[in-house]
């Protein structure tokens, strides 16, 4: 799993949850996505929150800008296709995950694995109140991709454990989750159980 932190967090309140939620289960990364915050206002995020995912050894994902995850010591970034250049932050991040937005594009997918691309993600698969859904993904795109290419894809937009046994058969090998944790009606906890209890029983074999 691919958790992606909800777009307004409460730090104060914040970090408990998230320490109990990876905690609860099986946690690939955490990307903090705050999309109308003010740099101060992410590094702050990435202060309080960068330690408590590696204290579960969960890799710590900056959405949107490789320059500042490299300066705050992230442990990747993950950029869309309009957030700079791909190839200098693949030479900037170096040794560290840059993953790449692709859509629902062949094209894009291959592009970013000639770039460097530690993992390049898919999506929307399902509706979604995260953001405005503005490309459709399809599983044969997981299914065409998990077959040519070694690159790992991630899969988001609107994915659920009732719902992501598709995504997991078609290939993805990350699933991408904000409010299917988040919002949660037992806790975040709760919903990290239940996508991992969802993925599991999906996984082939």
């Amino acid at each position: 799993m691919y958790l992606i932190t909800p777009p307004r967090i409460d730090l104060a309140v914040f970090r408990d949850v998230l320490a109990a939620a990876l905690d609860a289960g099986d946690v690939a990364c955490l990307q903090l996505r705050l999309k109308d915050a003010a740099p101060d206002d992410v590094k702050r995020a990435v202060d309080v929150l960068m330690p408590v995912a590696q204290a579960h050894d969960v890799a710590f994902i900056l959405n949107d800008d490789a320059a500042l995850a490299a300066r705050l010591g992230c442990d990747g970034a993950h950029l869309g296709q309009t957030d700079g250049d791909h190839e200098g932050a693949r030479t900037l991040l170096q040794d560290r995950i840059l993953g790449i937005t692709c859509h629902a594009s062949r094209h894009l997918a291959m592009e970013a694995g000639e770039r460097g691309a530690d993992y390049v993600a898919f999506g929307a698969f399902f509706p979604t109140d995260t953001k405005e859904t503005v490309h459709t993904a399809g599983t044969d795109l997981l299914e065409w991709w998990s077959e040519m290419m070694e690159v790992p894809c991630v899969a988001i937009g609107g994915i659920t454990a009732g719902n992501c046994a598709p995504l997991v058969r078609a290939g993805a090998d990350f699933l991408a989750v904000v409010g299917a944790v988040w919002n949660h009606p037992d806790g975040a906890a709760a919903g990290v159980r239940a996508m991992n209890a969802a993925i599991a029983e999906a996984a082939p074999g």
